[in-house]
């Protein structure tokens, strides 16, 4: 292999060493805003849960009209 060859391959891989960690860091972050997300959506269908009548204590009055 010639010098410039392997001068070449040697910067190929520092960028994708780069490309990778840079890849990895983005992904930690999105796992991190993907957990909020799950934490406040449970939270939220808790809440819902809370306030919402049980199927059976529903009336008719309630419901929507098949047409709808």
């Amino acid at each position: 292999m010639t010098e410039e060859r392997l001068n070449e391959l040697e910067a190929k891989l520092a960028f994708a060493e780069d490309l990778i960690e840079t890849l990895n860091q983005t992904v930690i972050r999105q796992q991190g805003q993907l957990d909020l997300v799950q934490q406040q959506l449970r939270l939220l269908h808790q809440q819902l849960q809370a306030v919402l009548p049980d199927d059976d204590a529903r009336s008719a009055r309630d419901e929507i009209p098949p047409h709808y």
